[in-house]
């Protein structure tokens, strides 16, 4: 199993910015297309963001794109979120998620990752 650990959550000010890291175990980490999601209060888990394996390819949500930047460094098994001009509507828990299977085709679906981190908590305060 590979498991996923992230940092950099916390209480943000409206137009902020903020960096969440994941840091995955084993070998294996540039196999694995890399995503993140999130869920708010009473809202859906929604696709963020995601990366292909080498790092030439991402993929936004519209909801973030252009204030979002997602990159990896395959070096030290770790996937990156950079989000900038933060809005209260960014609150929600945040996942990363690591995908053996996904394609470039299912790339925004939940259930095409396999591992999971627990989630973090992004609050940005109005």
């Amino acid at each position: 199993q590979v498991q996923l650990v992230e940092s950099g959550g916390g209480l943000v000010q409206a137009g902020g910015s903020l960096r969440l890291s994941c840091a995955a175990s084993g070998r294996t980490f540039s196999t694995y297309y890399m995503g993140w999601f999130r869920q708010a209060p009473g809202k859906e888990r929604e696709f963020v963001a995601a990366i292909s394996r080498s790092g030439g390819s991402t993929y936004y949500a519209d909801s973030v794109k252009g204030r979002s930047t997602i990159n990896r460094d395959n070096a030290n098994n770790t996937v990156y979120l950079h989000m900038n001009s933060l809005k209260p509507d960014d609150t929600a828990v945040y996942y990363c998620a690591a995908g053996p299977r996904v394609t470039r085709v299912v790339v925004t679906t939940q259930t095409s990752y396999d591992y999971w981190s627990q989630g973090t908590q992004v609050t940005v305060s109005s």
